[in-house]
């Protein structure tokens, strides 16, 4: 990966700035909970996070997998790619670890129970009542969702427990109608008016 120069390096804040503004200047305030730079505590700040839910499927090994992922990402429209984490210890992560393609569907409000079911350690997913075809490059599609893609995968980054999944969308269907599920405080929830 490249650095463009103008990131290489921030500029700093005037000493006069900073006077002027002490709040740009203020300590950060010490950790509330779990110890620094842990996993308690970044669990506790994403909490916080609403985040929009998808559930990201693939076809490999003669079957179909999937899994629930808060972490989408578009990244970039030229060319247009989008990014999501999975765990490498995932049931889904044998077969999206070799996938060519993968399909992201951007889950309804009216979808909590199968974001449910597709986040579920040991679960049937693709059993009734989820709905789902094979669609372009024979990636599953999800019915009735607000929106999908299918994506080529361009990279697997690691991070962590987790790899960082970048790919180009191919195909999709902006169209469903709805709502969006959101994801926070530990639960599936609707939009308020």
């Amino acid at each position: 990966m490249t650095v463009s120069p103008e990131l290489r390096t921030l500029p700093t804040i005037p000493s006069d700035l900073t006077a002027a503004a002490p709040s740009l200047a203020a300590p950060v305030p010490a950790a509330r909970a779990g110890r620094p730079g842990s996993p308690e505590l970044l669990r506790s700040v994403f909490r916080q996070h609403a985040a929009g839910v998808a559930v990201v499927t693939a076809y490999g090994e003669g079957r179909p997998v999937g899994f629930t992922a808060t972490s989408l990402n578009s990244v970039a429209a030229e060319p247009p790619l989008i990014s999501f984490g999975v765990g490498t210890g995932s049931s889904s992560w044998p077969v999206v670890s070799g996938a060519e393609y993968i399909g992201v569907h951007i889950l309804g409000e009216h979808q909590a129970e199968l974001a449910a079911t597709f986040a579920r350690s040991g679960a049937d997913r693709f059993a009734a009542p989820t709905r789902w075809s094979r669609g372009p490059e024979g990636v599953p599609v999800l019915d009735g969702v607000l929106a999908w893609l299918v994506c080529r995968v361009v990279a697997r980054v690691p991070a962590g427990d987790h790899r960082i999944v970048i790919a180009e969308a191919v195909a999709g269907d902006p169209d469903g109608a709805g709502r969006p599920l959101l994801y926070h405080q530990g639960r599936f929830n609707a939009l308020r008016d």
